[in-house]
């Protein structure tokens, strides 16, 4: 078995990471401390070589149309599969991997592994963008957007690209849709859950249910018009 998780980064994806590590699934050579494999390098400029090919209509609008059905760049190819080596030359039976940027390049990364599992794990954007992250600023990955001064915008703007991107890709056929706060709240029903898409045990890890609807206690909290209501949390 080969599974990835799909998520922005600050969504809570690292819980998952140690849940399937602890599990007995070989998620790398190397992890840092939110459970990525690493050195992201590669994947970093793979991000970079598909973002060529995205087309920004302004504002929250992109089109992605070309991503499902151009031949894949063979950099592409070579970036990814030099940043998974460990794992795609493991002979351990279950191998995965983990690093929130494997969101920006969704569209190829599902069309190169179109049979292994994935878990799309989502959060509610208004804790997703409380602290800073990596892909803040879509530029810095090649991404074409409406650059803005505001901090809090600019995460938004990031939490929106990549949950359109996702939605636009054309689903996996081993596919999981999960929520943070449903791991947190009711971890045991969500364990199973997966434990029955990926047909093997999971351990359970301790978990902070402080860490759900964190963003109401935040000295100034935000939220955004456009974040759509089915990706927000209802307690």
């Amino acid at each position: 078995m080969l599974v990835t998780v799909i998520g922005r980064g600050h969504s809570g994806t690292r819980a998952m990471s140690r849940t399937l590590a602890e599990s007995g699934v070989y998620m790398g050579a190397q992890l840092n401390g939110s459970s990525d494999l690493i050195p992201p390098d590669d994947l970093y400029e793979a991000c970079r070589v598909m973002a060529k090919h995205v087309v920004h209509k302004g504002g929250l609008n992109w089109d992605f149309s070309n991503l499902h059905t151009m031949p894949i760049d063979p950099a592409f190819t070579r970036l990814v599969e030099s940043y998974l080596s460990s794992v795609l030359e493991s002979k351990e039976e279950n191998r995965g991997w983990k690093l929130p940027e494997t969101t920006l390049i969704l569209p190829w990364i599902a069309r190169m592994f179109p049979d292994i599992y994935y878990i799309y794990w989502t959060r509610d954007p208004r804790d997703s963008i409380l602290s800073d992250h990596l892909t803040d600023d879509l530029a810095d990955f090649g991404i074409p957007y409406d650059p803005t001064e505001d901090l809090s915008e600019r995460r938004a703007i990031s939490w929106q690209y990549q949950y359109e991107l996702m939605r636009s890709t054309p689903s996996p056929s081993r596919r999981i849709d999960v929520r943070f706060e449903e791991f947190v709240m009711d971890q045991e029903a969500t364990l199973g859950r997966i434990e029955s898409f990926l047909d093997i045990p999971l351990v359970r890890i301790p978990v902070q249910p402080e860490a759900v609807s964190r963003w109401k206690l935040a000295p100034n909290p935000v939220d955004f018009d456009f974040f759509p209501k089915e990706a927000l949390y209802q307690q």
